[in-house]
């Protein structure tokens, strides 16, 4: 029989109880313990979630000192950082949700301290569990396209702009761009193989949040609601990175890649004013090539599949840990992304290229 798995959660909000539900669906996996630093919101939260067993904290680094296997990290974007690591400095591994965190700075402090720890530090993409995102990186990395020398990814919602702690730049950091648009960065990145980013402009704007007329807290509203960015990556491969959280359109277009054999157009699932944007499943594959001169295109078949992505990153969290693997979304990797939207919001203050340094951890 396998041990039991011990968790932790700091942050009790609504992606609290996401995690929650996800860890209950799992065999031999015990919550023991949530903190949150809003006086008896922890002890809330647990009453709410029945979770007999758990303890409340106010002081995260005192639930830190409980027995854990790992911590899920669901505070404030702006939080992310210090809970990360005085979770894997106390010897826990973590499970951190996106964005991985505020500035660059932040991320590679993190990374240094899974190292320094010999602990987990992996990134809460659960979009990447969908078996058609390793089919994406299969065709590109088989080289079907032949030389990829262009990307276009983001995706927009015409009416989707959350509020609470997403809109307080003090509290997220960023706005969409960070929310949603990591993950667009995470499909286009993680199908080319990662390359490295060298420089980044970017425009960002938010003229629908600051608008009472769309938005219900337009008064506190400081993060971007819409933003553009031209991204130089390693390999000589451009990048155009595009996300909004309202417009008056319904699409901002599909994913491409340009090839020199062929070119790949994938799509999003879903309908509605919240869609358009890479948080969930594919909804289309398509392949534009040449047989005999004559322009083709080509359908390729959706992997069917009732994965409970959200679930997935859980499940493989714990699995992780069980089987003393190393991270199934490294934070290592992660960086990368999180250098690019620290070089977005730069280059956009700026209204200018920036270059992206990142350092060696």
């Amino acid at each position: 029989m396998s041990r039991t798995i011990r968790i932790g959660i700091i942050g009790s909000g609504g992606i609290a109880r996401a995690h929650v539900r996800a860890y209950k669906n799992l065999e031999n996996v015990e919550i023991v313990a949530v903190a949150d630093i809003v006086p008896g919101k922890a002890r809330q939260f647990i009453e709410d979630e029945q979770l007999r067993s758990a303890t409340a904290f106010e002081d995260h680094r005192a639930m830190l000192e409980l027995d854990l296997d790992g911590v899920s990290i669901c505070t404030p974007n702006a939080s992310h950082h210090i809970t990360s690591i005085d979770a894997l400095t106390a010897g826990k591994h973590v499970l951190v949700e996106k964005p991985m965190s505020v500035t660059l700075e932040q991320a590679v402090q993190m990374v240094q301290a899974a190292k320094k720890s010999g602990k987990m530090l992996t990134v809460g993409f659960q979009p990447r569990y969908d078996p058609n995102m390793a089919l994406l990186r299969d065709i590109v990395q088989s080289g079907t396209l032949g030389k990829v020398y262009f990307v276009e990814t983001g995706g927009g919602r015409r009416r989707g702009m959350p509020g609470g702690t997403f809109v307080q730049k003090r509290l997220a950091g960023a706005g969409a761009m960070a929310d949603i648009g990591c993950y667009s960065l995470d499909m286009a990145l993680n199908t080319l193989g990662y390359p490295k980013p060298l420089t980044v402009s970017a425009y960002t704007s938010n003229y629908f949040g600051t608008n009472p007329k769309y938005h219900p807290e337009a008064d506190r509203f400081d993060v971007e609601d819409f933003g553009v960015a031209m991204i130089r990556l390693e390999g000589d491969i451009v990048l155009n990175y595009k996300i909004s959280w309202a417009m008056h359109m319904d699409t901002l277009g599909a994913t491409i890649f340009l090839g020199t054999d062929a070119g790949l157009k994938v799509t999003p699932a879903g309908t509605g004013p919240w869609s358009g944007v890479w948080d969930g499943k594919v909804g289309s594959i398509k392949l534009y090539h040449d047989i005999l001169g004559r322009h083709t295109e080509s359908e390729i078949p959706i992997i069917e599949h009732q994965i409970n992505l959200f679930h997935e990153k859980v499940r493989d969290f714990v699995d992780a840990i069980r089987e003393n693997r190393e991270a199934p979304i490294p934070g290592e990797q992660i960086l990368y992304n999180q250098a690019i939207i620290d070089a977005v919001l730069r280059s956009a203050e700026a209204k200018r290229e920036v270059e992206v340094h990142i350092p060696e951890v």
